[in-house]
């Protein structure tokens, strides 16, 4: 479980999250009809690279890519490739970036080229589940008020939450305690403290929320074909409040 302590420790995530934003921002401007997603992948390598930090996702536990992107009815961990992305498509995006020891991480998705509006719905609502759970990431509460906000947002506009993955600590390994599930009760669960580091990451889909993994042993889709999106933030809980370390400007905090 992270928890930032030396001003050394802050300024190294901070500018971890800078690099990852500016990749997002890149990605982003770049997702339209007609790319293959390996020269998003590659883009994004070459970016992350240029600022002197790693792609954070490319090896761990053999994952080949250096982000993912996932399509549609895929949920979280598509594996870029020779898929050219069409108009109408649901793009979810998973970066993850890693400065002098300290991990940030980060996702968004949006709609390529014209778009159907349920598809434009199921983004805007997962988004702003997201922020709904930022906000209560405050020292005192607990892990569970972040769940509920993140559920009751996401559920209120009928769709549904994906279970079986869920947000993370994070800061110096990708991947730590606590777990941070998208549904789930309010007062329950870990209470959050200052200088805690958290992905707080839900995955919403248009239809039921079970998930199936496909045979690259990487992809997970819905198991019902519905479209899925999948936002994410690096959250930095202070005594003023959250700190969104990964923020590319899109929206204000």
């Amino acid at each position: 479980m992270s928890k930032l302590i030396s001003d050394d420790e802050v300024e190294k995530i901070r500018q971890s999250g800078k690099i990852l934003a500016e990749v997002i921002r890149e990605i982003k401007r770049l997702i339209i009809p007609g790319v293959k997603t390996s020269f998003l992948d590659q883009v994004a390598a070459d970016l992350i690279k240029s600022h002197g930090a790693r792609p954070a996702f490319l090896g761990y536990r053999g994952y080949p890519a250096s982000i993912c992107i996932s399509i549609n009815e895929q949920v979280v961990h598509g594996i870029p490739g020779e898929r050219v992305i069409e108009s109408g498509d649901l793009v979810s995006v998973d970066i993850g970036v890693e400065f002098q020891g300290f991990y940030t991480d980060a996702a968004f998705s949006v709609v390529a080229g014209d778009g159907n509006s349920l598809a434009q719905k199921l983004v805007e609502v997962t988004e702003k589940s997201l922020y709904e759970g930022i906000k209560r990431a405050l020292p005192g509460n607990r892990i569970g008020d972040i769940s509920h906000a993140i559920q009751e947002t996401i559920e209120s506009a009928g769709f549904s939450v994906v279970r079986d993955f869920v947000g993370h600590g994070v800061g110096r390994a990708l991947h730590e305690e606590p777990q941070i599930p998208n549904f789930g009760k309010k007062n329950r669960g870990v209470v959050i403290e200052e200088g805690m580091v958290l992905a707080i990451e839900p995955m919403a889909n248009e239809g039921g929320y079970q998930v199936e993994i496909l045979d690259d042993d990487w992809t997970v889709v819905t198991k019902d074909g519905g479209l899925s999106a999948h936002f994410e933030h690096t959250v930095w809980v202070t005594k003023k409040g959250p700190v969104i370390l990964t923020h590319s400007g899109d929206k204000e905090q």
